[in-house]
């Protein structure tokens, strides 16, 4: 078996208006993170089958494994907000403490898992934006594609 990733990377004046709108939703909601022990601060926006936009932040704890990413945040809320609705796309942006980066960044591996449960409820496709302040932008088809050998909900029932 052989896996490969199908990770396109743009030019970010080349990233097209609905996409680049997903991305600036999640680069303007990055001073909205809450990480005062790492100074890493990430946003994901993710767009709904209805046109809604929902923002997540990074939300760090002094208690280190208590806190959560912005990719689960932002799921979560949209599942709160609009149950049932898929999830078309997500853009992901982060700033590291040095201050604007140019290299993207993708989902950490409990992200992933929580991108293929999404994929998994609602049976279709997510799309992955990935991009830092600067620089060009990754953009990835289905999110699943992140975690080729992933753990699902079939593999719970044998």
């Amino acid at each position: 078996m052989k896996l490969e990733l199908l990770l396109d990377e743009v030019p970010r004046h080349a990233v097209d208006p609905a996409r680049r709108a997903l991305l600036d939703a999640a680069l303007a909601a990055l001073d909205q993170a809450h990480a005062p022990y790492s100074g890493f601060r990430v946003a994901a926006a993710v767009r709904l089958a209805n046109d809604t936009v929902v923002v997540g932040t990074n939300q760090e704890n002094a208690s280190y494994p208590v806190g959560i990413c912005a990719e689960r945040v932002a799921l979560s809320a949209a599942s709160s907000i609009a149950p049932g609705e898929a999830v078309t796309a997500m853009a992901v942006a982060y700033r590291p403490p040095s201050g604007p980066a140019k290299v993207p960044l993708a989902p950490c591996g409990m992200c992933r898992q929580a991108l293929m449960e999404q994929h998994a409820r609602q049976q279709s496709p997510l799309e992955l934006i990935m991009a830092a302040e600067e620089g060009d932008v990754w953009l990835l088809a289905d999110a699943r594609d992140l975690l080729p050998l992933a753990f699902t909900p079939s593999d719970l029932r044998g």
